[in-house]
């Protein structure tokens, strides 16, 4: 067990003080038949308890300052089918948990832990059969009402409390997202290295997974997307089955889950290892707007600091090479952008790719502080369109890093994977 896990235990029960807290993992998900997904703990399970196994749910005891886990129990005839179990005991030692009991306990023993506590904290409306079940547990214990026993009469959403510790990253969470960027450039460079006219996007997926899976990342931290040509303009295109042509870029947004935590690396460069020069002219844009929301990421930044800076720079791409017309104060006020750049620059990424952490708590935005890990991902994407020069129809350019914010800035910790112009075209030109 690392320290980190205890530490985070013993934060959140202090924070909640008289009250329980309890927090189930995610259930097994069946994929068709009697296959399975291949099971991924709840994330936020994960980060206070670090166990893995299904059928687990941590309990949170304020009042005693216990943390408990239930568990499935050891079986050895079920272990003969589906490998180890920890089992209570076992995983107690383990995991540093104070008390650990049989899964199957739960219910009987949920009630008595609830008796005159004041507050319960679960993933309220996450869940409707895990809502039933509280409910449940709440009629168990108010039906003692008439020996002077009283059931929580206030309730609050466990997941939002978790969600602000999860936004900042401790020294091991940096370490593990760093080593999940690292892998997940090396396969970007791998990608590259292997694409050529003629090949399938699926081709090339197939090179990402499998430097994924060889360095130990079993899993993407999403579904790849490998976008040649025109599907470049579909945002989260997924097919991934078409040929990729000599004379179109690629774009591949791709990055794996180690140990939990995710990279998130997009990069688009040309099929045949050249760029053409309007390919050129709308790279060099989108590029220069990642450098300067980049540039933006410093602590005590607003959030939204990286996302103006990356615009401006964007509007005047559009503007010089005549997708827009007018200023770039007049374009940003009417949105007219929006139909070349339609999202934002990035989010936050841990646990989740798209990590947890309230942007705009109170309605302002949030502040950079050191721990915090985001992407910066600014993107053109041209559609056929008679008031669009011709040479930029079906192109589609998204360049994204991972950024960890320190106490003197920045640290952009993906950046093995080439971006720019003539290092990618150095790179795949000696394939």
């Amino acid at each position: 067990m690392h320290q980190s896990l205890l530490a985070r235990r013993q934060h959140l029960l202090a924070a909640i003080g008289d009250a329980v807290a309890v927090l189930p993992t995610a259930p097994v998900a069946v994929r068709n038949a009697d296959a399975h997904y291949p099971y991924r703990a709840d994330s936020h399970f994960l980060y206070l308890t670090g166990f893995t196994e299904p059928e687990a749910v941590l309990v949170l005891d304020g009042r005693r300052g216990k943390s408990m886990l239930f568990c499935r129990a050891k079986n050895p005839d079920m272990e003969i089918w589906d490998g180890f179990r920890y089992g209570p005991q076992a995983a107690a030692e383990a995991f540093g948990f104070d008390e650990a009991h049989p899964v199957d306990e739960l219910d009987q023993r949920l009630p008595e832990l609830l008796a005159d506590v004041p507050v319960l904290y679960w993933p309220v409306g996450r869940n409707a059969g895990w809502d039933a079940r509280v409910a449940g547990w709440l009629d168990a214990v108010r039906a003692r009402a008439r020996l002077g026993v009283d059931a929580p009469s206030q309730f609050g959403d466990l997941l939002l409390a978790i969600d602000e510790m999860r936004l900042f990253k401790d020294e091991r969470e940096q370490a593990v997202l760093q080593r999940a960027g690292q892998i997940s450039a090396e396969a970007h460079v791998r990608a590259m290295q292997a694409t050529r006219p003629g090949r399938y996007e699926y081709e090339v997926e197939a090179e990402l997974l499998y430097h994924f899976v060889r360095n130990g990342a079993r899993q993407p931290a999403y579904e790849s997307i490998v976008a040649g040509g025109a599907n470049a303009c579909t945002l989260h295109y997924a097919a991934n089955n078409a040929r990729l042509n000599d004379g179109e870029l690629l774009l591949i947004d791709a990055g794996c889950e180690f140990m939990g935590y995710a990279g998130d690396i997009t990069r688009t460069f040309p099929v045949n290892g050249r760029f053409t020069a309007p390919q050129r002219d709308l790279y060099e844009v989108v590029l220069a707007a990642q450098l300067a929301a980049i540039a933006a990421v410093q602590p005590d930044a607003a959030l939204d600091a990286p996302a103006e800076a990356a615009l401006r720079v964007l509007v005047q791409g559009m503007l010089d090479h005549k997708l827009l017309d007018g200023s770039v104060d007049g374009v940003i006020e009417s949105g007219d952008y929006r139909r070349f750049y339609m999202h934002g620059i990035g989010h936050f990424l841990g646990l989740d790719v798209h990590d947890v952490g309230l942007r705009r708590p109170g309605g302002q935005w949030r502040a950079f502080r050191p721990g915090m890990c985001t992407t910066i991902e600014p993107g053109l994407y041209v559609r056929p369109d008679d008031r669009v020069p011709a040479a930029f129809h079906n192109i589609g350019i998204r360049i994204e890093d991972n950024v960890l914010v320190t106490a003197s800035g920045h640290h952009v910790y993906t950046d093995a994977a080439p971006k720019r112009i003539a290092d990618i075209e150095a790179l795949m030109q000696a394939r």
